[in-house]
């Protein structure tokens, strides 16, 4: 049945093509964003999980931020102490020189000075975002020898978030402490005889050092060298272990980059193929609405014949 009216065929096509604007204007919107879901009206679970993914990504910038600050404080101390380590098995050699018949402990003596004031300066200078692992005083209020670096942030399956931390032990790392109940690895006392020393103010001229004191001064400082080596070592251990868990973090970031991808981004091929089928589409609604409404103009002819 022909109306003037109602044009069912009119609606329908108008229907049709409205569907079909509004798709297209959905995938340009895709193409123009690079994103399937843009906001939480076009999939609200998956925005949801993508937002906190992104937002745990940025932590883990944070803790990767942390990590490098802790690998240049380990650095700086282990550089120290292996410049320390340098500095004592010199004074070694010093003093096997001196055991020698017939030198002049007095010059050998001005040298192991020299290099026991650049102990001091080496611990002193070890220093990094106002941190000095080698020269402290343990007597201080809230001093601690462990040390931590922030190194992962968690979320569980229930939404609570933590954090994880490597930590340094420095107790075996202090070459000098102020405080007057403890000692570093430079400042600690030792006696043989009738003499009293520490490695940074040992002195082969005073009395009493005769070549029995002086093999003992040999082992002592020799034991220092093996304790800076460990020391030296432990060090270097905690800085590769730092490197790594930087490394797996920048991955992880990685990682929830490209799930968060799989999530919201839209498939650029896809999203083009489809819009150019939207707009052939387009092309035959409004072709299809053209002849709907031709219909009326036909029923207005049959009245002029």
């Amino acid at each position: 049945m022909s109306s003037i009216l109602t044009n069912t065929a009119a609606m329908t096509a108008l229907k049709s093509l409205q569907i079909t604007n509004k798709s297209i204007e959905t995938t340009q919107a895709r193409i123009s964003t690079g994103k399937q879901v843009a906001e939480a009206s076009d999939n609200a679970a998956y925005w949801s999980i993508a937002t906190t993914m992104r937002s745990d990504s940025s932590a883990l910038s944070t803790v990767q931020d942390a990590l490098g600050l802790g690998a240049a404080k380990v650095d700086v101390a282990y550089t120290g102490i292996n410049s320390a380590l340098e500095v004592v098995d010199e004074i070694k050699s010093k003093l096997v020189a001196a055991s020698e018949p017939g030198v002049d402990r007095k010059k050998i003596q001005s040298e192991i000075s020299e290099l026991q004031n650049q102990l001091t300066s080496i611990s002193e200078s070890a220093t990094f975002s106002g941190e000095n692992w080698l020269s402290v005083n343990s007597g201080v209020a809230g001093y601690s020898a462990t040390k931590s670096v922030v190194a992962s942030f968690n979320r569980a399956s229930d939404g609570s978030v933590s954090l994880a931390t490597i930590d340094i032990d420095t107790t075996t790392t202090v070459l000098f402490d102020a405080n007057a109940g403890a000692t570093g690895l430079l400042d600690e006392a030792h006696t043989d005889t009738a003499v009293s020393y520490t490695i940074a103010d040992l002195d082969i001229t005073a009395g009493g050092v005769d070549d029995t004191v002086l093999a003992d001064m040999i082992s002592n400082v020799d034991a220092t060298v093996q304790a800076l080596t460990t020391s030296a070592s432990d060090l270097g251990t905690s800085k590769k272990r730092i490197n790594l868990q930087s490394t797996f973090v920048g991955d992880l970031m990685d990682a929830i980059e490209r799930g968060i991808g799989k999530l919201v981004d839209a498939d650029m091929t896809e999203e083009s193929t489809r819009l150019q089928a939207l707009q052939v589409q387009q092309q035959l609604g409004v072709q299809s609405l053209s002849i709907a409404n031709g219909n009326a103009q036909t029923i207005l002819s049959l009245f002029q014949g």
